[in-house]
């Protein structure tokens, strides 16, 4: 890996942050609080919430087994892979490379910052190729993105590539976990004391079932965390959001219940898609989701919306042609899918 400040901005490397009135206040709680001019009525919450988000952290690093200062928060996964490029890559100089077809807003961040994205297709099994990506990068190529289980294909990536990728790549390797409660292969977030340019993004959105509470997880090095913290908003994550997840996190038997009934649901709408005349392909899923192909992906989405069932059209997208992105539901909605699918013609 290249010096971490010779892959940062230097604006950035160089940047003293913002520090807020609770940033500054490290003591006990049981004090007199005249500090932020906050009104003093409505408690709790007519106070900043804590900006470092430390006893949400540490739940996190007990249940993840990540040292809280290797974890960043965020509003969704979406804030930390937009700061990746606001810290690391310079406007219309500095490029990354990802996979395709991957997650959209790798390429939304990349346009916004005005950098330069380049993408690499993946193979008729949806894998890639650490040697093709790595033709892609030159000297400014600061970010590689794997998304892992890739959405919209669903798979798990190799892993061996994705290694390869790690010890041969001079900059930094974005891993994006967003699916990996449903697989079962193990997460890298245990590796990340053997490679420092590795960061991992998850999410609470999916398995945790938190998709409207908007809340991201970035595991790096503690340095890499530190230039994040630098440039995000103080108060990025709102006291009502600490609170529900610190809650949630309490509870991890009924997630786990979750995880297994939608991965029991996944196998058996993956085997009544088989018996569907109008379904030619089914990918092998590692995720809450399937990824289809049909005889017409346009007719058949248009006529489900008909049905009052919305899954996700990937015709357009590269590699997907006539291909349908199904989510695993509940029983009931998983059954009335398949029977508006049997029915087609």
């Amino acid at each position: 890996m290249r010096n971490l400040k010779d892959l940062t901005r230097p604006t950035i490397w160089n940047l003293t942050p913002y520090s807020s009135a609770r940033d500054e206040y490290k003591g006990s709680d049981n004090v007199t609080f005249l500090d932020a001019n906050e009104n003093p009525y409505s408690a709790p919450y007519n106070r900043y919430p804590d900006p470092a988000q430390n006893k949400l952290k540490k739940k996190i690093s007990e249940i993840k087994g990540v040292a809280s200062s290797s974890i960043f928060l965020g509003n969704g996964s979406d804030e930390a892979i937009d700061l990746l490029f606001r810290v690391f890559c310079e406007p219309n100089i500095d490029n990354v490379v990802a996979i395709a077809p991957t997650y959209g807003m790798y390429k939304v961040c990349a346009d916004i910052n005005d950098i330069d994205y380049r993408s690499v297709l993946l193979n008729d099994e949806y894998q890639f190729c650490t040697h093709a990506l790595l033709e892609k990068t030159d000297k400014q190529t600061k970010i590689i993105f794997l998304c892992s289980p890739n959405n919209p294909t669903a798979n798990n990536l190799d892993r061996k590539e994705i290694i390869k990728l790690l010890t041969t790549f001079e900059g930094l390797v974005v891993v994006d976990e967003a699916y990996i409660d449903f697989s079962d292969a193990p997460s890298f977030t245990k590796e990340l004391n053997k490679y420092p340019n590795l960061i991992v993004l998850q999410t609470f959105s999916k398995a945790w079932g938190a998709a409207a509470v908007r809340l991201g997880m970035a595991f790096a090095s503690p340095e890499i965390i530190q230039l994040l913290s630098k440039v995000k908003y103080p108060y990025n994550i709102n006291q009502l959001t600490q609170n529900y997840a610190l809650n949630l996190l309490k509870d991890t038997v009924t997630i786990e219940k979750w995880i297994n009934e939608i991965k029991e649901e996944r196998k058996r709408v993956a085997r009544l898609l088989q018996k569907t005349t109008c379904v030619t392909k089914i990918y092998p899923s590692d995720a809450n989701f399937i990824l289809i192909k049909v005889t017409d992906a346009n007719a058949i989405y248009n006529y489900l919306v008909e049905k009052g069932i919305i899954i996700r059209n990937r015709h357009s997208v590269v590699l997907c042609e006539d291909c349908l992105r199904i989510t695993i539901g509940t029983p009931d909605e998983n059954t009335q899918l398949l029977n508006f699918l049997q029915l087609y013609k």
